[in-house]
């Protein structure tokens, strides 16, 4: 009989996955993604200028910006008012790397697309969910662009998803929550496109050393959930009026 989790997932499963496309109205690209209980909002809006440092260059930016609300834990998590926590630095600059890894910014023209993600509640995989769903928000805020030559709506090359994978107890673990990440014996957080390809692979052994298998199995697991998560996406896209949900 398969070993289950306390949650009731076999090991590679994905925590139960809902994508709410639109989510905000004010946004050109919106999308609140859930993934067990951890919630984010995404949104991308579009400013019409670059950073200074690329000004004249006919280039565009995609830039993210993360934080957690303070209800978003079991204990108040203070607000982020004048300086910005290092672990905060790290995720939003890997969700912009991500994102950026798809986008063709030649053809973007001389605009920034502004991610926001926000974490209303954590439970794991908060950075994760955030990439997932901000692709979304992204496609979206995209189509939204006047046409030009080239045209600014199809700089979107393909989507890219993340999730995390863990060896907890000896057994890889798909989709960590919480509980899980905090007692792995190694994790990792990987970010990959629909080709794919991977565009950020981030890890580190808790513990003992992990071995060059453990790593092939962890790899090979996350692979299968990012590619069920960009399904998720590619159906959130497509159109469907309801949340749009990840297969169990």
């Amino acid at each position: 009989m398969p070993i289950r989790r306390a949650d009731g997932r076999r090991p590679l499963e994905l925590r139960p996955v809902e994508i709410h496309r639109g989510y905000l109205h004010a946004a050109p690209g919106s999308a609140l993604i859930r993934m067990g209980r951890t919630a984010v909002i995404c949104s991308a809006t579009v400013e019409e200028t670059v950073p200074e440092w690329m000004r004249g260059r006919g280039r565009g930016w995609v830039t993210a910006e993360y934080d957690m609300l303070p209800a978003s834990t079991g204990q108040r998590r203070p607000r982020n008012r004048l300086r910005i926590d290092g672990r905060v630095t790290e995720i939003q600059r890997l969700i912009g790397r991500a994102l950026r890894s798809v986008v063709e910014l030649d053809r973007l023209g001389e605009r920034t697309i502004w991610i926001d993600c926000d974490v209303l509640e954590a439970d794991g995989g908060t950075r994760t969910a955030a990439i997932t769903g901000a692709c979304v928000a992204l496609a979206d805020a995209l189509r939204t662009l006047p046409p030009g030559d080239p045209d600014p709506r199809s700089c979107l090359r393909e989507a890219v998803a993340a999730v995390s994978v863990g060896l907890v107890d000896g057994r890889v673990l798909l989709d960590l929550d919480y509980a899980e990440d905090s007692r792995a014996d190694a994790d990792l957080n990987l970010a990959m496109t629909a080709s794919g390809r991977f565009v950020e692979v981030q890890g580190c052994a808790e513990g003992p050393p992990f071995s060059r298998a453990d790593l092939d199995r962890m790899l090979a697991a996350a692979g299968r959930g990012i590619r069920q998560l960009l399904t998720a996406q590619a159906r959130a896209l497509a159109g469907r009026t309801r949340p749009t949900r990840c297969a169990r």
